[in-house]
């Protein structure tokens, strides 16, 4: 997208496009969502203030816009898009807050996000985020079986699949992964054309002949042992590597008996991939995941393809933690009516985002930069550049000329540096300074608080 429409979105005018692209250049180089450090002064308070609250812009046109470049980038690839829901809750923050209904707790304030992040399954990179559902509860909500899956909340999963197909018709193939909240049969009945699901089962479901899903591996022979990398269960900690036995299967499961649709298929074909670790850690839970699939499992190669692609769900956590306690701490803004916050974290969102896709490019790869910046920003950075480069091989840039990992390099240059260093120049070519030194504090800050 050019760079007239902003990085989210035109909303009707082109100072407001500026406001919001300085934002995320804001949340990115300070690494924070709280208003009074992006705005700097009361000034630039303000300012934020009065672009959020602006009825023009509008949670919808964001999120076009950024999956708008997503989109691009992912023609011709192998896609995994990732769905998972995150809470943010204001347990103690409550005061004023306007417009928010219960959080998990039933008690607390917060609201809720529900992104789809769209990964390259052969590299594991971040595309981008394709689409995304914020919303507050108005009250407590029951899980009623007689209510249709239209008028509950977990329509969102049904909802991140049909966004994947309908922005990635170009892809080589989408598969979308989620974890044990996305494990609905209506999700499995309803998905639509073009895409597969693996989905980590949550319901010991009964099979068509009356035994139970989980009991089924008992009877498949062990396929292969592998090992599995665990992430930390917190930022900034190790992560360990698992033995696994796989085993894998067909399993015919029994449409609910308590199903509020009546029009889905008594029935359902689908594959499942046990993975069991063994010889396990003293302390803690062995690694078990059972992994339902709309993909055919026939061989020891097919199941591990599996794990691996359930494992990418693990980026969208990573922007999770980007996004909240362990980064920039949306729980912290003293922002207080929900239309406002809803805005913020989808700025939030595409920081973390950008930020993380720039880490991913330090080790190189084939990827164009214009994946993160608009193109008429490139010959910016090549001048920028020539400043940062010696004369020695070992102190030029390596990477591909106008690939993300060109561009990384000279962004980490930065970081490394000075995140505030102006390069010589005409004024022209120091006019498109900020948004690389966004992007090399985003890159120090991930770092450092995150451990990626």
């Amino acid at each position: 997208m050019g760079r007239q429409i902003g990085e989210l979105g035109y909303f009707g005018d082109a100072r407001r496009a500026a406001v919001g692209s300085t934002l995320v250049e804001r949340v990115m180089e300070t690494g924070s969502l709280v208003i009074r450090k992006l705005g700097g002064d009361r000034a630039g308070e303000i300012a934020i203030h009065r672009f959020l609250s602006a009825p023009s812009v509008t949670t919808v046109e964001i999120v076009q816009t950024l999956a708008g470049r997503t989109v691009g980038a992912c023609d011709g690839r192998r896609i995994v898009v990732a769905q998972d829901t995150t809470e943010i809750n204001f347990t103690g923050r409550e005061e004023r807050r306007r417009g928010l209904g219960p959080a998990g707790d039933g008690v607390s304030a917060g609201f809720f996000i529900h992104p789809q992040i769209a990964i390259d399954s052969e590299t594991g990179a971040v595309l981008g985020l394709l689409g995304a559902r914020i919303w507050t509860r108005t009250d407590e909500i029951a899980a009623t079986h007689a209510r249709a899956l239209e008028d509950k909340e977990s329509i969102r999963w049904l909802e991140g699949a049909e966004c994947a197909a309908a922005h990635l018709s170009e892809a080589a193939s989408v598969v979308v992964v989620a974890d044990r909240e996305g494990d609905i049969y209506a999700g499995f009945a309803r998905r639509p054309a073009g895409v597969d699901l693996i989905v980590r089962a949550a319901q010991d479901r009964t099979l068509h002949d009356g035994k139970r899903l989980f009991t089924a591996p008992a009877a498949w022979s062990e396929l292969a042992r592998s090992q599995v990398l665990v992430a930390p269960s917190r930022a900034g900690g190790r992560g360990r590597i698992a033995t696994v036995v796989l085993r894998a299967g067909p399993v015919v499961i029994s449409r609910p008996r308590h199903a509020s649709d009546r029009s889905d298929p008594p029935r359902l074909t689908l594959h499942m991939v046990e993975a069991r670790e063994i010889n396990g850690p003293t302390a803690g839970q062995p690694l078990l995941w059972r992994l339902l699939t709309t993909l055919n499992v026939t061989s020891a190669a097919d199941a591990q393809e599996i794990v691996r692609l359930y494992r990418l769900r693990w980026r969208i956590e990573e922007i999770f933690r980007a996004l909240k306690s362990d980064g920039m701490r949306l729980e912290e803004t003293q922002m207080e009516e929900a239309g406002r916050l809803f805005k913020l974290a989808l700025v939030g969102l595409a920081a973390a985002t950008r930020t993380l896709q720039l880490v991913d490019a330090r080790d190189g790869g084939p990827r164009p930069a214009t994946d993160v910046l608009d193109a008429e920003l490139l010959p910016a950075a090549e001048a920028i550049a020539a400043t940062l480069e010696g004369k020695t091989a070992r102190q030029q840039n390596p990477h591909p000329r106008y690939s993300l990992a060109w561009l990384a390099w000279i962004i980490a240059r930065l970081g490394g540096w000075n995140c505030y260093y102006k390069p010589p120049g005409p004024k022209t070519m120091r006019a498109g300074w900020a948004p690389f030194a966004a992007m090399a504090a985003g890159i120090v800050i991930a770092t450092a608080q995150l451990n990626v």
